[in-house]
């Protein structure tokens, strides 16, 4: 289903138009009230006069998160404080947090982005939508809560209670669709299966999930395990939330909301234009934010454009593949270098099923040394000691041949592996950083 059928659908070249215009007046904006953007601009010698095409933007310098903590809190806001209404934060785990304003228009824009992003996945007004995010400072909560009673569907704000009890709210109050973290929903699986509740006792069709990269592995697992349909979403504090980009029915790429950012794909080394299907770092400039406009923020997240054909399902907007990995994501043991999800794809064609892992990594007499610990799923037969050394040696060997190094295996039980409060894994444990 589409949402708003005009801007969805609509010729790519007014559509560039009506990048370029919205273009120019953030640019505008920035220049006249963000002195982080005057004094880069006029550092770099340029005239935003000058920009008069998307091509144009090279000439602009980039944000980065740095460039936005050292702005904390209120620097980069281009509107006085009592236009804004709404405020948010990233979390702040990899330092001071970057603290993001909303104006009335800005809430608007983000509620008309998530209906979108819900209405591609089948959500409708008939719908019990349970949403298993924070209502905090992390945007996700109230970010699919608006879109969700902007569509008409009822909303249940479960937020963060504890698995069992969501559990109870699914069957009780009859949730169709569920939204979360991937994290969040393979332990919910995991205690179902602990309680013997098949899904056939709920009433879930669709699942709504973001926040973190996930596989199509994972997508796989959680489809057969809970009976419904899992799409994939996009969105980051910085740039606005929840509803940067989304996939239709056809998940054939993440649909991106061009009306409202414009993309961009560059090299992570040289800062230079990647092409059509390379992959590439992710880089965004919002042109209808007027509380936080950003202007060329590299992400740090790896994806690949495609082209500007119109999906099978009538968008003309621009289409991104799922991300695959962060640039700071990246890990370097010895001489390699691979992203962490290139290890849970080896996993489940051993394990035949998503599995919760982590890597970590240490430096014990001047070598990096690796292990990875693996939770077996909840009934997967080991029945003897020999058996679990073989499928120890057998994940090895898958990762050796792939990755081209022979980690330590661990295998632990189901729930052992530490979540954070916002139901994400530790994926990665660099112990190298502490010595």
């Amino acid at each position: 289903m589409i949402f708003n059928t005009t801007i969805e659908t609509m010729p790519r070249k007014y559509l560039k138009q009506v990048q370029i215009e919205k273009l120019q007046s953030t640019l505008n904006r920035v220049y006249r009230h963000v002195s982080f953007y005057k004094n880069a601009f006029d550092s770099h010698g340029v005239n935003i006069e000058g920009i008069k095409s998307i091509e144009d933007l090279g000439k602009l310098p980039f944000t980065t998160k740095d460039d936005l903590r050292k702005s904390y809190p209120y620097d980069m806001f281009a509107m006085p404080l009592r236009d804004i209404v709404r405020l948010h934060c990233t979390s702040g785990t990899t330092g001071t947090p970057v603290v993001v304003g909303y104006t009335k228009n800005d809430l608007q824009a983000w509620s008309e982005c998530t209906a979108r992003t819900l209405s591609a996945c089948g959500v409708t007004e008939h719908d019990f939508v349970q949403i298993a995010f924070h209502y905090d400072l992390f945007t996700g909560g109230f970010g699919f809560h608006q879109g969700a009673e902007r569509i008409g569907a009822s909303v249940i704000p479960a937020s963060m209670t504890a698995i069992e009890k969501q559990i109870t709210i699914m069957r009780d109050y009859k949730t169709t669709v569920i939204i979360g973290s991937p994290g969040f929903i393979m332990n919910l699986i995991s205690v179902m299966k602990e309680l013997g509740i098949h899904p056939e006792k709920l009433f879930l069709k669709t699942g709504i999930f973001g926040s973190e990269p996930w596989s199509n592995q994972m997508r796989t697992y959680i489809e057969e395990n809970l009976k419904i349909n899992a799409l994939d979403t996009y969105g980051l504090t910085e740039i606005m939330g929840p509803g940067v980009a989304f996939e239709c029915e056809h998940k054939n790429g993440l649909h991106i909301n061009e009306d409202h950012f414009i993309c961009e794909l560059i090299n992570p080394d040289t800062c230079e234009p990647v092409e059509t299907g390379g992959r590439g770092e992710l880089v965004f400039t919002t042109i209808s934010k007027e509380g936080f406009p950003l202007i060329r923020y590299r992400t740090g997240d790896i994806v690949a454009l495609m082209d500007e054909s119109t999906c099978a399902c009538g968008r003309t907007l621009r289409r991104m593949t799922r991300v695959t990995g962060r640039t700071d994501d990246l890990i370097f043991f010895e001489q390699f270098k691979f992203f962490p999800g290139e290890v849970e794809k080896i996993l489940y064609g051993v394990i035949k099923a998503a599995s919760h892992y982590q890597i970590i990594i240490d430096r014990e007499g001047g070598n990096d040394v690796m292990e990875i610990k693996v939770e077996v799923p909840q009934g997967f037969a080991i029945d003897e000691l020999k058996n679990l050394e073989q499928l120890q040696a057998e994940i090895a060997k898958k990762i050796e041949t792939s990755l081209g190094f022979k980690p330590k295996i661990a295998l632990v039980e189901p729930k052992s592996l530490i979540f954070n409060a916002r139901g994400k894994t530790n994926r990665v444990v660099d112990r190298r950083k502490m010595k």
